[in-house]
């Protein structure tokens, strides 16, 4: 298959992958035939595209039972390889993961996973963590109980105030967020309220602590409606299963996200995210009034493009920035607003160290 023949089929395999988890089970059982057509490449790209998009288990514990149905059982038994193999990574990720809380408890700093887990039984590519201590306090703690190396930070991470790990013995990079949240670094709110908030839960044989369901969805908000400006599949099902398990609460996230700043974009996710399942399932999330009413713009300006449901920047997402931008500085945050601006001139270094160079590193 040529490099063209496989960037067209990106768009068919996220088809493809939507329908096996979005579509009800008598339109998922239509689709084995159409999975067994799939030759080597295609087979490859399609879970190549399933990680990329934090849906591996999930999507190929649907194509195995698909598989099973029609008695494919070399197709289910390679399905099951890739769950196994994707599980074990998974389990070291947490005994580490379970490590890091612990020290961090044992030296009474505050912890808080936030995007990780999002996923479960799916787990992301890295390990995304907030805390409120002091970024000395954070770097002397992972240096000298786990070995870290400090990964060279990008101007985007110090704007951030994030920074990345890398501990021996563990693949995924540990990226903490200190103190701030948001691309600049502009959300002050709704990091100072993420410890406090946050909740216990239960994942295989260890308990950690998860931001709350509205900082979870605001978070989601951040990262797709206000810097990449792409949507993952994992962000459409995660989302999706707040609403359908009844688990938002409305009214808090709409106030949370209006003294954030970001209550046009956290609405117009919610959204694209109603949009996208309705395309699938037929139906839409149960959304309150209060949120298709706030939309900025709603589904039908997604695309696929590449490994990723996008969003067009012009005009779309440039009209949530600057909602932000001056709402920021009609609340007299000064600093909040000061970090914003800076967004535009490191978004266009980043595109032309791409151009330049073919790579954004140490920019964005």
């Amino acid at each position: 298959m040529s490099h063209s023949d496989l960037a067209s089929f990106s768009q068919e395999a996220m088809e493809i992958l939507s329908t096996l988890l979005l579509s009800p089970p008598y339109d998922v059982f239509s689709m084995p035939r159409r999975l067994q057509s799939l030759d080597e490449v295609q087979f490859e790209s399609l879970v190549a595209l399933a990680h990329s998009n934090h849906v591996v288990i999930r999507g190929m514990e649907v194509y195995r039972s698909l598989m099973e149905s029609v008695r494919d059982y070399d197709r289910a038994a390679r399905a099951g390889d890739i769950i196994a193999k994707e599980r074990l990574r998974i389990a070291t990720a947490l005994a580490y993961l379970q490590q890091i809380c612990s020290g961090f408890e044992e030296a009474a700093l505050d912890l808080t996973i936030i995007k990780s887990l999002d996923h479960w039984p799916d787990f992301g590519s890295d390990i995304d963590l907030y805390t409120s201590a002091e970024p000395s306090s954070v770097i002397s703690l992972m240096q000298r109980q786990f070995g870290a190396k400090v990964a060279a930070r990008s101007w985007g991470d110090r704007l951030a105030g994030k920074w990345n790990f890398e501990i021996p013995g563990l693949p995924e990079a540990v990226e903490i967020h200190m103190c701030r949240l948001g691309q600049t670094g502009e959300q002050l709110t709704l990091a100072h309220g993420i410890p406090s908030r946050s909740r216990l839960v239960q994942f295989d044989n260890y308990s950690f602590r998860v931001a709350s369901v509205s900082d979870r969805i605001m978070i989601s908000t951040l990262q797709r409606m206000y810097r990449h400006f792409y949507f993952r599949l994992c962000d459409i099902i995660d989302s999706a299963s707040l609403v359908s398990s009844d688990v938002v609460d409305w009214a808090d996230l709409q106030s949370s996200a209006d003294k954030c700043g970001i209550w046009p974009g956290t609405a117009t996710y919610m959204v694209l995210v109603s949009d996208y399942v309705r395309k699938y399932s037929g139906s839409d999330l149960a959304l309150p009034a209060a949120v298709t009413q706030s939309a900025s713009f709603d589904g039908s300006v997604m695309y696929c493009g590449g490994s990723f449901l996008r969003v067009p920047i012009l005009p779309q997402s440039a009209g949530l920035y600057g909602t932000q931008l001056v709402g920021s500085l009609r609340r007299g945050e000064i600093h909040s607003g000061a970090r914003l601006v800076i967004l535009p001139w490191l978004a266009t270094a980043a595109a032309i160290g791409q151009k330049l160079t073919g790579s954004d590193k140490g920019i964005w």
